[in-house]
């Protein structure tokens, strides 16, 4: 047992013995809401005569034959999309490297005035949602600068073109039809349905399912604009976490210095359990009193360990990359003030999208289950990981290297 390890290595330190507690975070599930690139279904018709055939299905779902002539008129395919489903920076750029990128530099720099122009905003979102404001408006740099860049392709043609090919099966083929439903019953102009070239809209760039059930006319003008409102943008990404369960008071987690020789297992303990052996802040931020927290090493045992809340769990689902997720916990803490830290990231070989893959099919081949099978390392897939490790007695960090897929190879 996990605990049992603990309380060995703390005897083999020289300390007292003690009794500790095991506690159980109540985590979520991740919600990917990335793009995935799926083997293309072999077509006979013609992408004219695809969007055409959505018609029925459309005025079916009430959708009026303006709204769905207006949004289609002119549609043609956009050749990009294969291209740009391959170079999504959080699959492909190692993780040092791209949180690096995102929690320093010129998205500090803008983020920190930002955060001040916004300040009234931010505290009446916080008493509203109980959100930590601060990780709201990372989310928002993270996104799009800040609202610099919420994207220029058409909503439609993105969502159709993705349908089209079948990227996530019928996935995108919905989203198409919540994207026609906002623009009928939000009266946006057609020419404002722009957005990413994955079909996300707004300055926290809400997929239109997301659009639908989470979006607020926050600011009170009778429109929930996330474009041009800032208040709706950042009201609607608070109510968002709000709804998934954040747990107002506790923060997304911690880095965090080990002792020597301390078990690299991903447990769960109270704070105070964490505090009396010996793990401390590495940012120099204190610990919460109360709460609990998961042991956790996104770059394997020889990286950076990091101490996660549940709350870190709910940014996972705006975004399942632990890339993304730890760059929005990080880049929050800095805009609030809190002071840099380094952090030792491996330069290791990372495994490509095939061989990810290729560690998910062999985990799913060994009896292990894996949520996901598309090359995406998340929380489920972790424990996978993490429990074939115990089983051939090594290091259970849930992370995939090189060494990993050699061992899943034998």
């Amino acid at each position: 047992m996990v605990w049992e390890r603990l309380l060995r290595w703390r005897n083999q330190a020289g300390s007292n013995s003690f009794a500790i507690t095991i506690s159980r975070c109540s985590h979520v599930v991740a919600l990917a809401l990335f793009v995935f690139a799926l083997p293309q279904q072999v077509r006979s018709e013609t992408f004219s005569q695809f969007v055409n055939g959505l018609r029925a299905e459309a005025l079916a779902l009430g959708i009026s034959a303006r709204t769905f002539d207006s949004a289609t008129k002119g549609l043609t395919v956009d050749p990009s999309i294969d291209r740009l489903t391959k170079r999504q920076p959080e699959l492909v750029k190692p993780i040092g490297g791209y949180i690096g990128r995102r929690t320093s530099g010129s998205m500090l720099k803008t983020g920190r005035g930002r955060v001040k122009q916004v300040r009234r905003l931010l505290t009446r979102i916080e008493q509203r949602t109980g959100v930590d404001p601060y990780v709201i408006a990372a989310i928002w740099g993270m996104e799009t600068g800040y609202g610099g860049n919420i994207g220029k392709s058409d909503v439609f043609r993105s969502l159709a073109t993705l349908a089209f090919k079948r990227y996530r099966d019928d996935f995108f083929r919905r989203e198409f039809f919540d994207a026609l439903l906002i623009f009928q019953k939000e009266g946006v102009a057609r020419s404002r349905m722009v957005g990413s070239w994955a079909g996300a809209i707004g300055q926290t760039q809400f997929i239109p399912s997301t659009f639908r059930r989470y979006a607020v006319d926050f600011d009170g003008d009778g429109k929930r604009d996330l474009w041009g409102s800032r208040a709706d943008a950042l009201g609607s990404a608070a109510n968002y976490l709000a709804d998934l369960g954040w747990i107002k008071g506790q923060p997304w987690g911690r880095p965090v210095r080990l002792p020597n020789g301390f078990p690299r297992d991903a447990v769960t303990l109270d704070w105070a359990d964490w505090r009396s052996f010996g793990v401390t802040s590495a940012n120099g931020l204190a610990f919460p009193r109360t709460g609990s927290a998961t042991l956790f090493f996104p770059a394997g045992a020889e990286g950076p360990a990091f101490l996660i809340t549940a709350n870190y769990d709910i940014i996972r689902e705006y975004n399942s990359s632990d890339s993304y997720s730890l760059s929005v916990a990080l880049l929050a803490d800095r805009l609030r003030g809190g002071p840099a830290v380094a952090l030792n990231w491996p330069t290791d070989e990372t495994l490509n999208k095939a061989q990810r893959m290729e560690v998910q099919r062999r985990l799913a081949q060994k009896g292990y289950e894996v949520p996901n099978r598309t090359g995406r390392i998340i929380k489920g897939v972790r424990k996978a990981i993490r429990d074939f490790q115990a089983s051939i007695g090594v290091v259970p960090d849930g992370y995939p290297d090189v060494e990993l897929l050699r061992q899943l190879r034998v």
